[in-house]
């Protein structure tokens, strides 16, 4: 997909300036032709600041790019969006059928975990550790409660098995048939419905001293003799399998008796203030090293100077590489979703203020007239060519579900609302997936793409 998104960013970035030639645009307004295009805000940013740094430019031709991506915006959502409708009319999807098969795929590659009572009826398990018990780890199957004779107790790697002991086990289908032929038989107790005494909580992981480490090193059944059975991470379910690394905001679900859950919480943190806690620090941290990040010069043999990331891909890179890193230290790299969009719907708003403002002197008077309608015609076909293009290739050659394929669009123009419109045509927020896969690629090839046009054709 990101490949495909790539494509369609380098086909409209070589249709902007053989459009801009055949009609005699000026450079400065093919930039924003093309950032307007593909509605990508950074790139006009970009594009405008590399070409202020080129010698003999005048303020005038300063201001063509916002106003030439303030004509050709709006055009290219109507034109992503049309895009879609055609390509879903083309190819006759049906989309109901395509969200099923995307739901089906889905399902398929992350199975969901499904809870069993089994039996010990191999002998071979008489008087061994839990975690003695061959195929645990092999399986991925977590046990949760252990139930000797009228007692259950929680399944703690020290509980001692016999024959005939119950098994309460979470994993996979799949997981669990392999772990069923290791134990011996399944029965149809419910062993989370037997008066026990034993409860279960979903804790959230905010200690920062356990993040980093695996469910195993916490070692919670021989400190506090609790289960811990389940992980979430993410809307993810999986079994907590004692190699599983811990993060921030990490949900782990805890098996025990009330009193030692309550310990096993205070340890793992388990605070709600915390988890939607704004760390300002790491914030203000990632945001300098992105502008670093963002200033460093990158050569490309033939430009007469370097390109640069910019104020919009440091911080884009520098993100996704601490997001994934999770923490430094004791910093934690996290974010609350209600801080996060915030802070996007500031960014995005203050952004659109300075193209209105830079572009408003002159908007009203190029948008109706005939330089403006030809921007407004040439943007409108950067935007569609390329799709229409790939996405007939991704559909007809490929064979991409039309969930991928929409998501892939919009995610290669890096337009919101055409993701919007598209999760509202499936009735599911699938075309998401494709639409974050491609996202970051397609942010900063347009960065570099932009920045190259204005070298290039700067001063023609």
């Amino acid at each position: 997909m990101n490949l495909l998104a790539a494509a369609i960013v380098l086909f409209g970035a070589a249709l902007a300036p053989l459009l801009g030639w055949l009609c005699g645009f000026d450079c400065a307004a093919v930039i924003g032709v093309f950032a307007g295009a593909s509605t990508n805000t950074p790139s006009l940013g970009a594009g405008t600041q590399t070409l202020g740094t080129m010698p003999g430019i005048a303020a005038e031709r300063l201001a063509l790019p916002a106003i030439a991506y303030a004509v050709t915006y709006p055009t290219a959502i109507l034109g992503i969006i049309g895009s879609l409708l055609l390509l879903r009319r083309l190819h006759r999807v049906d989309i109901a059928g395509e969200a099923e098969r995307f739901a089906a795929r889905s399902h398929s590659r992350g199975e969901p975990l499904a809870r069993r009572t089994l039996v010990v009826g191999n002998s071979r398990l008489e008087g061994l550790r839990l975690d003695e018990v061959p195929g645990r780890l092999e399986t991925g199957v977590t046990i949760s409660r252990v139930r000797h004779g009228d007692r259950t107790v929680p399944a703690v790697d020290a509980t001692v098995l016999h024959v005939g002991d119950r098994l309460a086990v979470v994993g996979t289908a799949h997981g669990l048939d392999q772990f069923e032929r290791v134990v011996g038989g399944r029965s149809d107790e419910d062993l989370l419905v037997m008066a026990s005494g034993i409860g279960t909580r979903r804790v959230v992981v905010t200690d920062r001293t356990v993040l980093g480490r695996t469910v195993g090193e916490l070692n919670l059944d021989d400190r506090f003799a609790v289960a811990v059975t389940r992980l979430s991470r993410a809307d993810v379910e999986m079994t907590a399998v004692p190699g599983v690394r811990l993060q921030f905001g990490d949900m782990l679900q805890i098996v025990g008796h009330e009193a030692d859950l309550e310990k096993a919480a205070a340890a793992l943190g388990n605070s709600l203030k915390e988890l939607n806690e704004t760390h300002f620090v790491p914030f203000f941290v990632g945001i300098l090293l992105g502008v670093v990040v963002g200033t460093m010069p990158i050569v490309f043999p033939g430009l007469p100077q370097p390109v640069k990331l910019g104020l919009a891909g440091g911080p884009l890179l520098v993100a996704l590489l601490l997001g994934r890193v999770g923490r430094i230290g004791k910093q934690v790299w996290h974010m609350p979703i209600g801080t996060n969009l915030a802070f996007r719907e500031l960014g995005i708003a203050v952004f659109f203020a300075a193209v209105g403002l830079a572009a408003g002197q002159q908007f009203f008077a190029t948008v109706f007239s005939v330089t403006g309608l030809q921007w407004m015609l040439a943007g409108l076909v950067v935007t569609v060519v390329p799709l229409l293009v790939v996405g007939t290739l991704a559909r007809r050659v490929l064979k991409l579900n039309f969930m991928d394929l929409s998501g892939l669009v919009a995610g290669s123009m890096t337009d919101p609302p055409a993701l919007a419109f598209a999760s509202n045509a499936a009735g599911s927020d699938a075309p998401n997936v494709a639409y974050a896969t491609v996202y970051p690629l397609t942010t900063i090839l347009r960065i570099l793409a932009v920045q190259m046009l204005a070298l290039s054709l700067a001063g023609r």
